[in-house]
């Protein structure tokens, strides 16, 4: 299943209509075996902006395609140009309550796993262990002709060398690290290649256009099936990558449970809806549950 920059959808007029109140979902944590599914807004309070909502970076641009990345030296350049100056601030960027309350429902046993359709790290950064990233990660880079990895640490090094004094001023952060910048500010940005064979370097992230990896599809699968209900935080379901597993948990008769400030495609799907910010849901539901959720946390993927 190839994920495409789908720009909208039309919300249904028939759903029940969404609550404040976060009852329900304290309710589904307290019986343990939840599955949490996240997107970008539970990173919005992070200064991470997302797709979708208010303000969302899809109103200003269209996220790079495989097919453009692999086709074209020039996209490549544009790409690599405003990645590598988002990177210095996203990589800045901290758990906020969402992750921390996630972490620390993980922490006391209510939950069965978590998949983040995000590729900040923040999950991790909080403390949560064995996070599926749907979409790959940020922090890695991988050669498109020989598979080899390497760290996004050590590309971000190798470009500041590449291009020194390259300091331009972007017009915003995208949620997948991607800086707005002009076509004359990223002329000329130097890419640089594999330094095991010479090939192309790409994030090791799932850009639009390109498809899941079917065994991390199929684990994703497996988790929904031995879930006891499902949460989605912060994701508007648009694209079917995160969308096939709120199907898949409905279909099996598993609660789904969303908080999500905005209609999802999942709506239809859901048992309940919770419209507010993540934080104060998750960190009201916290509360609810008697779980701490501030602690020290380590950042997120860092610059270099």
């Amino acid at each position: 299943m190839r994920m495409r920059p789908t720009l909208s959808w039309t919300p249904s007029e028939d759903l029940l209509p969404a609550t404040s109140d976060p009852g329900p979902v304290a309710d589904a944590l307290g019986t343990g075996g939840v599955l949490v599914l996240s997107g970008a807004g539970i990173s919005t309070e992070s200064g991470i902006p997302d797709y979708r909502g208010e303000g969302g970076s899809l109103s200003r641009h269209t996220p790079m395609t495989y097919q453009d990345f692999t086709a074209s030296a020039q996209a490549r350049r544009r790409y690599w140009a405003r990645s590598h100056l988002g990177w210095r601030t996203f990589g800045r960027a901290r758990p906020n309550t969402g992750h921390l309350a996630v972490e620390a429902f993980g922490r006391h046993g209510l939950l069965s796993g978590v998949i983040t359709q995000n590729v900040d790290g923040l999950h991790q950064a909080a403390g949560s262990a064995d996070v599926v990233e749907l979409h790959g990660t940020l922090a890695r880079v991988v050669c498109l002709s020989c598979g080899a990895f390497s760290p996004r640490r050590e590309l971000a090094r190798r470009l500041e060398e590449a291009n020194p004094g390259f300091e331009p001023v972007a017009a915003g952060i995208n949620p997948d690290g991607d800086a707005d910048l002009t076509d004359d500010q990223v002329a000329g940005f130097r890419v640089v290649p594999c330094t095991v064979c010479g090939g192309i370097l790409k994030p090791d992230v799932v850009f639009f256009g390109e498809s899941v990896p079917q065994e991390r599809v199929e684990h994703c699968r497996e988790l929904v099936r031995g879930a006891a209900s499902l949460l989605v935080l912060g994701s508007s379901l648009t694209v079917m990558s995160g969308l096939r597993f709120v199907r898949q948990a409905a279909q099996a008769g598993k609660p789904v449970l969303i908080v999500n400030r905005d209609q999802t495609r999942g709506d239809q799907y859901a048992l309940t809806r919770v419209s507010l910010p993540l934080g104060t849901a998750l960190g009201a539901v916290a509360h609810r549950l008697g779980l701490p959720v501030s602690r020290v946390v380590d950042a997120g993927p860092q610059p270099a």
